[in-house]
């Protein structure tokens, strides 16, 4: 099995996987998203950082049947792509949440305590305690926490370590969650902006999540009010976001901004960065080594268990269960061809087969497969099963 790493993984996780048993690694940290699919010839596992893995590459890789994103999101790569040529995408979620988390916490107490702006002036030779003894001080405050996964569970929990009030909103957050979690629940993003005065970001990018903090929302919030991203840049809609920081007072601490250096390296302008209350660092959420040391872990097991069973953990776009009408179970003798010839005749009436197990009993001598269909056998294809030679029993099964 080759495996091509186009970005920079820890040497952890190079090492794991050349460990693994019949594994070519190939590294190539710098190749670009159009040299992508040119690199991806007799390629089985593909794993990617930040890089971008587009349609066309899909297409390119004919020996592609995997592709493992080393962090959580997968919005960099064309995941309906995959699916129509069967390819998994697996991440490796939580395993940045604690240090996405710390950032998160790091912004609202660098922007209480200006921290940033007192450091820079200190290193310029002032000593200005009467500026910077201007604070307000966190404890107390409400924070609102916007998407509840793994990394706004983690900031919950540190922002009541610092005697925050939190409140939270997310899709399939339940009261019951909510109270396990000591998180004031909202019914929407609307109603959690109208009662924070830290909003943070949380949210996956998706169709519905794509600039979801909108003027609507902007305008909900107390005047000088924090708004913490350390999810996606998608999510906001960056001309409203300029606006109410230059006439409203909006206070912003993001880790993500509007098209992004490729690679990670490179030169950035943006014109809220010229502005006053505004604190950026260049998308940095998940690299600690403590995080970074954890994914590699995880990516490293995600391809063994992909080259032991051919099922890759965390995939993101295989149905949990193949929808079916009906489910035909045959117990059999463990002969060679049974299961072809069982294929055979429900290919005949025209049935096509969702999902397949076919598990061996002790001794070896007989075999139980159990098979879901899109559609309902009837009673002749039923007799032609059970006429099979080697096949001992065939039974259908309705499931609606």
């Amino acid at each position: 099995m080759k495996v091509l790493v186009a970005d920079k993984l820890e040497e952890e996780a190079l090492a794991g996987l050349r460990a693994l048993p019949g594994v070519e690694v190939v590294s190539a940290p710098g190749v670009s998203r159009d040299e992508l699919p040119g690199a991806l010839g007799g390629v089985n596992v593909l794993v990617v950082r930040s890089k971008e893995v587009s349609a066309q590459a899909m297409e390119a890789g004919t020996s592609l049947a995997l592709v493992v994103r080393a962090g959580a999101g997968v919005n960099t790569i064309d995941v309906k792509a995959a699916s129509a040529r069967g390819v998994s995408v697996a991440n490796c979620p939580g395993k940045n949440a604690i240090a996405v988390a710390e950032l998160a916490i790091g912004f609202m107490l660098a922007a209480d305590r200006r921290i940033p702006e007192a450091n820079r002036s200190l290193r310029e030779g002032r000593w200005e305690k009467s500026e910077f003894g201007k604070a307000d001080g966190l404890y107390g405050k409400t924070v609102g926490i916007a998407g509840l996964g793994a990394i706004g569970r983690e900031t919950a929990l540190r922002a009541r370590a610092l005697g925050l009030k939190v409140h939270g909103w997310s899709r399939s957050l339940t009261e019951e969650q909510a109270s396990d979690l000591g998180v004031t629940r909202h019914a929407s993003l609307l109603s959690l902006a109208r009662a924070s005065e830290i909003l943070s970001l949380h949210l996956a990018l998706k169709p519905e999540t794509r600039g979801v903090v909108d003027e609507n929302i902007l305008e909900a919030l107390p005047r000088g009010a924090l708004l913490v991203n350390t999810a996606r840049a998608e999510v906001l809609d960056w001309d409203a976001v300029i606006r109410f920081v230059r006439d409203r007072g909006l206070r912003l601490a993001t880790d993500v901004f509007p098209g992004e250096p490729e690679g990670g390296r490179g030169t950035y302008t943006h014109e809220l960065l010229g502005m006053a209350g505004v604190w950026g660092t260049p998308h940095i959420g998940a690299s600690t080594a403590q995080a970074q040391l954890a994914i590699a872990a995880e990516t490293v097991r995600i391809v063994k268990a992909f080259l032991e069973t051919g099922e890759a953990p965390n995939c993101v776009n295989v149905l949990a269960q193949a929808p079916a009408r009906a489910q035909v179970v045959v117990r059999h003798r463990d002969r060679v061809g049974v299961l072809a010839s069982v294929l055979e005749v429900l290919k005949r009436h025209g049935i096509n087969v969702g999902e397949m197990t076919n598990r061996l009993f002790a001794g070896g001598a007989a075999a139980t497969a159990r098979i879901r269909l899109a559609s309902r056998p009837e009673d002749g294809c039923m007799a032609e099963l059970s006429a099979l030679p080697d096949v001992l029993h065939a039974e259908r099964i309705e499931l609606g």
